[in-house]
């Protein structure tokens, strides 16, 4: 029986994050903030109903690469190539301001007679990677809230997408930086060469692959369900070779493919195929994971009280370092707010560099605690936040460039849309001219 359990999480968790995510829409906030709750509900942090498994950390892992393989299709290339300097100095500050303030609270709190975290590095060195744990930035959380908001292709939803990707090689650099000096076989400059040898690969395998593409597309008078499946095993060549060969996160290679597919006329015909395919079970199964993934261990007052201080500083110093990036670089103030608010988030990308840290002695397990609740209260807030700044009377309909159906609360239309072109798209058999016999110009006599 234990063989087929699996069945019943995947149920569990399928029919908790609808149900959370409709109640959590009639309170006006964003389904993907139901989908979280769920998964900690279900997990050990609450319930222990459901407990991490292979299944549901592979599945989970393939949920968040088609996510930002779809956020790549629905990118608008033009308007992320105008914000790509923007995107750099916005990701630069939200790097440096949110390390300085990470590395001052742990100063403060990580000494003897306050907290003692039993990590084996030196105590700079650890103080310093608590700031290098609050540079993450989880955009998976932001792109899903952007689409159910119909926000996604607007002028700030590109900056932060092009945002959160710098961020992610930055965050990569100031890791490796940080290990590197607690590991002397760690390489920074091999680690760069890489990070260059993947954006080599980018412009080598995108390009061979747009046009083999456009080719193949073009012989072909019709789009069939095939265009999907090439298309997604370019996104798992992609993404497998960002994260084995070079180091990059695997979500980084999925939203290059994506852009690189976003170049063709099929892309909207293929967006439409894979949002039915993570609306029914990809996206519920991520979001929930990473409420799973929560285990709060027993906290002393000086624990709890660092706990909110590094939330606190996780927020602000985003939000201020983002959001002033992009007011150096000519964004309006609401604009500046929405970029800021959408970087919040750490989601998953903390945890793994913390889990990270805590395998090479930089991080003891008594901060563990605290760093999780940041990652929870972040990942949450962000769609609540982003929702607020969003529904802004006075802004909110400017900074829009997405029709209403392409939002995710839509998605039943769009899928009856790919049904319908399914039909129309359908090879019909010429008629000669002269059995047209329906709308003919010849008078009856």
């Amino acid at each position: 029986m234990e063989e087929y359990h699996y069945l019943l999480d995947l149920a569990l968790i399928l029919f908790t994050t609808k149900l959370f995510g409709l109640i959590s829409q009639k309170f006006k906030m964003p389904q993907v903030v139901g989908a979280l709750l769920a998964g900690l509900i279900l997990g050990p942090a609450v319930l222990n109903i459901v407990q991490k498994s292979n299944f549901i950390t592979t599945t989970s892992e393939i949920g968040v690469i088609i996510l930002m393989f779809c956020a790549g299709l629905e990118t608008d290339v033009k308007e992320l190539k105008k914000c790509g300097k923007a995107s750099f100095v916005i990701a630069l500050l939200g790097v440096i301001v949110p390390l300085l303030g990470g590395f001052g609270v742990a100063y403060f709190f990580n000494q003897p007679g306050i907290i003692d975290s039993g990590a084996t590095c030196n105590v700079f060195l650890q103080n310093v990677f608590i700031g290098v744990i609050l540079t993450a930035t989880s955009v998976s959380i932001t792109v899903e809230t952007l689409k159910e908001l119909g926000r996604l292709k607007s002028e700030s939803g590109n900056a932060i997408l092009g945002a959160a990707i710098i961020d992610d090689i930055l965050g990569i650099i100031a890791l490796t930086v940080i290990t590197s000096l607690a590991d002397s076989s760690v390489n920074v400059w091999i680690v760069l060469l890489k990070i260059l040898g993947f954006f080599a690969m980018v412009v080598v395998a995108g390009f061979a692959f747009y046009k083999l593409y456009v080719w193949w597309a073009n012989r072909s008078k019709h789009l069939r369900h095939r265009h999907a499946i090439i298309c997604f095993v370019f996104c798992l060549g992609m993404s497998y070779a960002a994260e084995a060969l070079f180091g990059v996160a695997d979500i980084t290679g999925a939203f290059f493919a994506g852009l690189i597919i976003s170049l063709t006329q099929s892309s909207e015909y293929l967006a439409k195929k894979f949002d039915v395919l993570s609306y029914l079970l990809l996206s519920p199964i991520f979001f929930a994971s990473i409420g799973l993934n929560v285990v709060l261990p027993s906290m002393s007052v000086q624990i709890i009280v660092f706990a909110v201080v590094i939330t606190i500083v996780a927020i602000i110093t985003k939000v201020i370092g983002c959001g002033l990036g992009a007011k150096i670089c000519g964004y309006k103030n609401y604009q500046c707010k929405r970029i800021g608010i959408g970087m919040i988030s750490r989601g998953e990308v903390a945890l793994i560099v913390a889990n990270k840290g805590a395998s090479m002695g930089l991080l003891g397990s008594v901060m563990l605690g605290p760093i999780v609740i940041m990652v929870i209260a972040t990942t949450i807030i962000t769609p609540i936040f982003l929702k607020i700044v969003y529904s802004n009377k006075k802004t909110k309909n400017i900074d829009e460039t997405i029709p209403a159906e392409n939002t995710i609360n839509s998605v039943t239309e769009r899928i009856q849309d790919s049904y319908v072109n399914e039909v129309v798209n359908a090879e019909v058999p010429e008629i000669p001219l002269s059995d047209k016999k329906i709308g003919s110009n010849k008078k009856v006599k």
